[in-house]
């Protein structure tokens, strides 16, 4: 008789290879075709509680890139697991469409052709270009597992969109929050446009580093009680020197003459020293205030430059006398402003010097001519060979500078009329903006904690939020102006006529209509006499008002505002969380999410940034085709999202291994359950209660670790239990009675039992990381596990709960002393397998329980009192003595335990087992 064939082996059409490269499409295009999110929807309309996440919108330009993939990943993972946990969800997906980079394609493709467009054609060249990436970011989401309403997405393009955008805007025009002023900010003359804090990036930058000598007047002079002398001024920036109005001294510090008639602040001779600046013998020492309205003459042009104090001073670099340029610098602006010294700007919107030279005479007649037209950065070798003998130290450093983040050039300061979102005006019952949106901060959950700091000092710290760019693509900044006041118009009747003309016709109305076919009808203004505003809005502002588009507008089933969660690279402290935080501020006087999470950034093995030129990119589609994207979903589970995640071959290779190990413990679990009808929680032995109860243990920590967000920690646990407990001894004690036991022994049934429990709310806990594993696993899982779930949304989490009275310490112990010693005697050739052995020992708690149970826990073929001197081995363990002796018993050619009686034969088990058959 071939004995192998009266065994009761595993039997499960759950494949041992995923090969998750060629399936998972078809099945993420099964849940598509029957629109999996509607029926998650449908199947939690009832719950009590809801979850909703708003989208952070992508940019729809070029594919995605594998900080996508984790970002859209993360937020599946935690909406599903709510969603397993039982709660309704919502999640709708959404798209930034408006903004430079878009326009700067669209350029590139038009040319000079472009030059011979209506601002409407280009901005529907700019349209198409974002339908086209929509459609290109949205499949390739798809691709990876995400669910969402991916049939209507928030665009933000749309023409309500649009009209909802500019509604937000006239809300806060009308609380008095939106102000227009000539103000220096940053600029990138290679976009052409103001910028935003959030849209400016810091690189190292070469820059000159010089020291001037501005000779002071006569009166300046006489007032000091000097001959001559000459304010000593420090900058990094030459080509400002034209627009210089000023120059600030520190209010509270003591300044000196030397004895190469320059003037510097006391507490910094000691450094001007050691760079050979001065020799330091004091002539004179002053206070600031003798100085202060005195003039000194800008060598440059002979200008008269005024002698102001400013707070803004600091004794820590340069000279304590301050280059003052009040159009090209923040604290120079302030600081004029209270003298009343002008702001001269002579940069055009390129960067390049304007005719404001000639008619402010900011150049001498014999140069200026060639200066005008000539771009900043250009200038700074010319103007050091102006300066002549006044140059009295030139040389070069590297210091971090800020940089356009979209064109990727240096930007400078420019004074220009923009449009800000005032901080500081109290206008929000008697609170300012920034003390409403400081409050509210402390009203939300962050995950990780420390993002709770990092968004309050930025909120503490930023200035005015300039909203207004100078570009063609974006929703315009719609408000009228009297053409004699210059007073822009808020009129209530207006703003709401131009919101429902956008709606219907969408946001380029305002460049194909005319005034007076945008205001309502017997307007009380004469279009003759209004003008239109042509800036448009910062894309910051389109995002951050999504909020009210998305959640407050009816148009999408979003959820409540406020949201539950936002959820975004680190770097959106200063983007989107900020941007959408200070806009329901001003609205709603409340944040627009109660809780924040952010991820870090994805870097290569050793820790660097990816980039194409060192070639350490991972792109998430060749991840999918060569590990599938399960691989990926389980990087993101496995991985500390709270700090830069480190992705690489040798990375996904590891994590493809931990991935083999979850699908094949599945595996074992479905194949030994086929057969089981019911599960017994009855006739559970010793063994069963312990790992149901580590089980119950792990699973409980784990379900905690995942509604805290906390996924790695989550899986840390899992792959542990499955690593050592479950598949490490659990399934491989119980084979014997499971392949070996009648069919419907209660040992067998018991253990079947136990592994139907553990592998239900297991597929449920994994769920929302696995999607796709479970669902297959659900599709080719018996009945007994199923029950009435035909796909993977039909399952929720219902956790277990069996708790063993009995210690298992000393079992665990004793096993893995065991399993040390047995290692010892197979290199020693003393056994070949365990099967070989009977264990003696003198603990009465192993030897009073179930023998049969007890003897598959150290896989050997009988427990035995102590009862001879002959043994293999011994070893103790908490006291108790164990010995190692071969069984006088003969080998079971059914089960190869050696409890046979007589060699040849089967053991009086397989013999009962056989006789039932």
């Amino acid at each position: 008789m071939d004995y192998k064939d009266t065994l009761i082996l595993p039997q499960t059409s759950f494949e041992m290879r995923g090969n998750l490269p060629q399936n998972e499409p078809k099945r993420f295009k099964k849940w598509y075709d029957e629109n999996a999110y509607e029926m998650m929807k449908e199947k939690r309309k009832n719950a009590e509680k809801s979850f909703n996440l708003h989208d952070g919108p992508p940019y729809a330009n070029g594919h995605l890139h594998i900080g996508h993939a984790l970002n859209k990943v993360l937020k599946d993972i935690i909406l599903k697991t709510h969603y397993f946990f039982g709660e309704d969800i919502r999640y709708v997906p959404g798209w930034d469409c408006h903004g430079l980079p878009i326009e700067q394609q669209v350029e590139s493709k038009l040319g000079d052709k472009k030059n011979s467009l209506s601002k409407s054609v280009i901005r529907e060249h700019c349209r198409e270009h974002a339908r086209e990436f929509i459609n290109i970011q949205r499949d390739e989401f798809k691709s990876l597992g995400v669910v969402g309403d991916w049939e209507d997405p928030y665009i933000t393009m749309k023409f309500k969109f649009e009209s909802d955008i500019y509604k937000t805007l006239c809300k806060i025009a009308q609380k008095g929050l939106l102000v227009e002023r000539s103000k220096p900010v940053f600029w990138s003359w290679a976009a052409k446009s103001a910028l935003a804090e959030a849209e400016v990036e810091y690189k190292d930058k070469e820059d000159y580093s010089i020291y001037v000598a501005f000779d002071l007047s006569n009166e300046a002079c006489k007032k000091l009680g000097v001959q001559k002398a000459k304010a000593v001024i420090w900058t990094t920036t030459p080509w400002t020197l034209p627009a210089n109005e000023a120059i600030s001294l520190s209010p509270s510090e003591k300044y000196v003459v030397t004895s190469e008639d320059y003037i510097f602040a006391k507490p910094l001779l000691e450094v001007l020293i050691s760079k050979n600046i001065t020799e330091g013998k004091i002539v004179k020492e002053f206070d600031s205030q003798e100085l202060e309205g005195e003039f000194a003459i800008n060598p440059l042009n002979d200008r008269k430059s005024k002698i102001i104090l400013g707070d803004h001073v600091l004794m820590d670099g340069g000279t304590g006398l301050v280059h003052t340029a009040p159009g090209h610098g923040e604290d120079d602006y302030f600081v004029a402003l209270k003298y009343g010294i002008d702001i001269t700007m002579p940069v055009d919107e390129e960067g390049k010097y304007d005719k404001t030279l000639k008619v402010k005479k900011l150049f001498r007649d014999d140069i200026v001519d060639k200066m005008v037209g000539v771009h900043i950065f250009k200038a700074n070798e010319i103007i050091l060979e102006l300066l002549g003998d006044n140059l009295i130290h030139s040389s070069k450093f590297t210091h971090s500078y800020p940089y356009c983040w979209r064109t990727h050039k240096p930007v400078i300061y420019r004074a220009t009329k923009q449009w800000f979102i005032a901080m500081d005006e109290p206008k929000l019952d008697g609170k300012t903006l920034r003390e409403v949106a400081l409050k509210e901060i402390e009203n939300v959950t962050f995950y990780p904690k420390s993002g709770i700091k990092r968004l309050q000092s930025m909120v503490e710290n930023r200035p005015d939020w300039c909203i207004s760019r100078q570009r063609d693509w974006g929703v315009p900044i719609a408000f009228f102006r009297d053409k004699t006041t210059k007073e822009p118009i808020f009129d209530e009747d207006i703003l709401n006529n131009v919101a429902n003309i956008f709606e219907e016709k969408g946001a380029d109305a305002w460049w194909d209509l005319e005034i007076s076919e945008l205001l309502p009808k017997n307007s009380k203004y004469n279009p003759e006499n209004l003008e239109k505003v042509m800036d448009i809005l910062d894309v910051w502002f389109d995002s951050g008002s999504t909020w009210n588009a998305v959640l407050n507008s009816g148009e999408y089933d979003a959820g409540a505002y406020q949201t539950d969660m936002y959820l975004e690279g680190s770097d959106q402290h200063r983007g989107w969380f900020q941007s959408s935080l200070l806009i329901s501020c001003a609205v709603n006087a409340k944040a627009p999410y109660k809780s924040i999470l952010t991820h870090g950034f994805t870097v290569d093995e050793k820790g660097q940034k990816m980039s194409k030129s060192v070639g350490n990119v991972i792109a998430p589609s060749d991840v999918a085709k060569e590990y599938g994207v399960e691989i990926l979903r389980l990087w993101v589970g496995l991985s500390d999202y709270s700090s830069d995640l480190k992705i690489s071959k040798n990375i996904l290779k590891q994590v493809s291994e931990q991935y083999r190990k979850i699908r094949n413990t599945i595996r074992f679990l479905l194949a030994n359950v086929s057969d089981l009808e019911k599960i017994d929680t009855d006739n559970f032995n010793s063994l069963d209660m312990w790992i149901l109860s580590r089980a119950t243990t792990v699973f409980n920590e784990t379900a905690t670790a995942f509604k805290n967000y906390d996924f790695s920690k989550g899986f840390s646990l899992i792959m542990n239990f499955i690593s050592v407990d479950l598949s490490g001894i659990y399934l491989d004690i119980c084979k014997d009675r499971l392949y070996c036991d009648e069919l419907n022994s209660t040992r067998r049934r018991s253990a079947q039992s136990a592994m139907a429990i553990i592998a239900k709310e297991l597929l449920a806990l994994i769920a929302p990381t696995l999607t796709y594993t479970v669902d297959e696993a659900i599709e080719n899982a018996p009945k007994v596990i199923k029950e009435n779930s035909n796909s993977v949304f039909d399952i929720i989490y219902s956790g277990i709960n069996y708790k063993s009275d009995e210690n298992y310490e000393l079992l665990l112990k004793a096993r893995e002393k065991f399993s040390e010693v047995i290692d010892t005697l197979k290199k020693d050739k003393s056994i070949k397998s365990t099967l070989e052995l009977a264990l003696q020992t003198s603990s009465d708690e192993i030897l009073k329980a179930d023998r049969l149970a007890m003897s598959d826990w150290f896989l050997v073929s009988d427990i035995e009192e102590i009862n001879s001197d002959e043994y293999l081995v011994e070893f103790n363990v908490l006291d108790e003595v164990f010995r190692l002796v071969k069984s006088k018993k003969y080998k079971c050619p059914r089960c190869w335990k050696f409890s046979a009686e007589v060699e040849g034969e089967v053991c009086p088990r397989c013999k009962e087992v056989l006789n039932a058959k």
